[in-house]
């Protein structure tokens, strides 16, 4: 490991524009996407600032460690879905329901009740053709100037890329999967 000299000096000057909602996305092969932004949604409700998060991959039962400490903290989580592709029965289904989902998460944001809102794994969808991208990308740009968004999930596609103030692709270096060790609750759950 190299040693580097901490920094003495301030490294960038403070912008001069003004505050307003940003549109943020998680994308990437690397793990930690939906955690960095149930890590926005987390600091938001510290500062008394109303969240929601809608998940469109997860069934509305789900009782996953995100959804047990959210429901504590009074911040509202919704599964929108019924699982990841693979596990679903019926796609045309799956895909109606992220339809129905979006219908309810663009009525929030359209609204300007919440100063945040997470679209957790909401690339899926788009990238299976469930959800038509233009819809998404118009709410994005229309959306109250208080708003912000974060998206999150694999292959972000570049439409979305483009019109983000703040994009972070997770990128995989390793992972325990491919040592053979399965998913942990706690961990990915």
């Amino acid at each position: 490991m190299d040693i580097e000299q901490p920094p003495t000096e301030k490294r960038y000057d403070r912008p001069e524009g003004d505050r307003r909602g940003l549109v943020l996305v998680h994308t990437g092969d690397g793990k930690g996407k939906s955690t960095a932004a149930f890590g926005l949604a987390l600091r938001a409700h510290g500062r008394g600032k109303a969240v929601k998060i809608y998940q469109f991959m997860k069934v509305p039962s789900a009782r996953f460690g995100e959804h047990r400490v959210f429901e504590q903290l009074g911040v509202p989580i919704e599964g929108l879905g019924d699982g990841f592709s693979w596990k679903s029965k019926d796609l045309e289904h799956s895909a109606q329901l992220a339809r129905d989902g979006w219908a309810r998460a663009e009525a929030t944001i359209r609204a300007g009740e919440h100063f945040l809102v997470v679209l957790d794994e909401i690339t899926y969808p788009l990238r299976y053709g469930w959800l038509p991208l233009e819809p998404v990308l118009a709410c994005l740009r229309e959306r109250p100037p208080h708003v912000s968004v974060v998206l999150t999930g694999r292959g972000a596609p570049q439409e979305l890329i483009d019109l983000a103030d703040t994009v972070t692709e997770m990128t995989l270096v390793k992972h325990h999967f491919n040592a053979g060790v399965p998913a942990q609750r706690g961990i990915e759950d």
